[in-house]
């Protein structure tokens, strides 16, 4: 459970890294290979990925009082027993704007439902010469689908 941390000790370890810092967020409620897919793309988009986690309540605002299915905790512990993963912070507010600001990631990635202009956080980092990467979404693979299909 290294990987999962406080606001405070991923900043000084996001400085202790040698290359380019990639950051994604999501809510990861039920890992799916879409999200496989987005993270090991990410991975490969600079020298460390930071995943922004969102916390229990910052799903329910987002998603309704159904969700999340995981607790943040299970959600971070699956997350950060990826290889792909080098470091999972959470964050309680409906977007990672303030988590990003904090950061100061050198990338930031998001799956294809996102485009450049609608991703939280992607001025600042293009303001500091940074990248934003769009990857496309694997067809068919969707948390809100699997959960309609387990309730019949």
């Amino acid at each position: 459970m290294s990987k999962v941390m406080d606001w405070d000790t991923a900043a000084a370890w996001r400085h202790t890294v040698r290359g380019a810092v990639v950051f994604t967020n999501g809510v990861f409620d039920l890992l799916h290979p879409g999200h496989i897919e987005v993270l090991d793309l990410a991975r490969r988009e600079g020298a460390a990925l930071i995943v922004g986690l969102n916390s229990d309540a910052s799903v329910k605002r987002l998603k309704g009082p159904t969700r999340p299915v995981r607790s943040t905790a299970e959600r971070a512990m699956v997350l950060a027993g990826l290889e792909s993963v080098d470091a999972v912070v959470v964050f309680d507010e409906d977007t990672p704007l303030e988590l990003v600001t904090r950061l100061q990631p050198d990338v930031i990635v998001k799956g294809g439902d996102y485009s450049p202009e609608t991703i939280v956080g992607a001025d600042i980092v293009t303001e500091r010469g940074g990248r934003v990467v769009v990857i496309p979404l694997v067809a068919g693979q969707s948390t809100t689908s699997i959960i309609e299909k387990l309730r019949g």
